[in-house]
């Protein structure tokens, strides 16, 4: 018969010593920890882009143009980098001597770099970024209309800046409003073509006049990921919100981590709402 060994004499540092036992590995080690999650570092950038309606407040007539209002927008958000879509230069609509992205770069005390999209009313009509940050080289793309539809040719304003030690680009677009989709696909397609020459990160953000699940968007989500992860928020009209058409997209996606993405309540400026995204620039 086997004989049961009774455990009732066997003492309390009987039992420490066990447990301290188990707790070693053949090298007398304690057991291994898991280790904490990996906290992610990098610059933090606050980035917003807003189609400033050439600074006319939709309630004004034409020709009425107000970018301190714009400006008071931009400096309540304190943003570092700003795209502006339907910039005015020097055109009759709005001013023969008035260069509305130098104006707001003076007005909000940043930096610009502005691109013609076309030459319009006796000036030029396009996009420009605004920047916190000194700007290390600038370049200004043109995005094509099809020979079918015609229209206005678009542009591309890059620039390229620093934080933190930590180079990376910006850049400010404006894709076709026509109601067909044709000159938006042509040029989300050249955009697509563009970014992909690049080696730096890229934020890029405006007005893509394109709905989340539309042609053009989906070409664009080859090379770009979007700030916003599920529901974008509405954008257009800033009187009346029903659509999302303005965005801020990066690459490459494994380089970015985005810690808000919302709309700015705002609507007597411009008829587009302002967007505004935090993002961190992962190392």
């Amino acid at each position: 018969m086997k004989q049961i060994l009774s455990v009732k004499y066997c003492t309390p540092a009987f039992f420490l010593l066990l447990l301290l036992s188990c707790g070693k590995g053949k090298g007398g080690s304690n057991v291994e920890q898991p280790e904490p999650p990996v906290q992610v570092t990098g610059a933090k950038i606050k980035v917003m882009t807003y189609n400033i309606h050439i600074g006319n407040p939709p309630s004004k007539p034409a020709g009425i143009v107000d970018l301190p209002a714009i400006a008071a927008v931009i400096k309540a958000q304190d943003p570092d980098l700003v795209a502006l879509q339907e910039v005015d230069v020097n055109t009759n609509r709005s001013g023969t001597s008035l260069d509305e992205a130098k104006e707001l770069a003076r007005l909000t005390g940043m930096n610009y770099f502005y691109t013609k999209a076309i030459d319009y009313d006796g000036g030029q009509f396009g996009d420009a970024v605004l920047s916190r940050f000194p700007i290390l080289e600038s370049k200004g793309y043109e995005l094509p209309v099809t020979a079918k539809l015609g229209g206005e040719t678009r542009s591309v304003a890059l620039i390229t800046v620093e934080k933190e030690g930590q180079r990376f680009l910006f850049a400010s677009t404006h894709l076709d409003h026509l109601t067909a989709e044709d000159n938006r696909m042509l040029q989300a397609t050249e955009l697509v073509k563009i970014v992909k020459t690049f080696t730096l990160p890229l934020i890029i953000a405006g007005d893509f006049n394109a709905t989340p699940m539309s042609n053009p968007l989906t070409i664009l989500r080859q090379e770009l990921s979007w700030g916003c992860k599920s529901s974008c928020p509405l954008t257009f009209s800033a009187q009346k919100p029903g659509s999302t058409i303005d965005y801020v997209m990066m690459r490459p996606a494994e380089k970015f981590n985005v810690l808000s993405y919302v709309t700015v309540n705002e609507s007597y400026a411009s008829d587009h709402l302002p967007l505004v995204t935090e993002i961190q620039l992962v190392k």
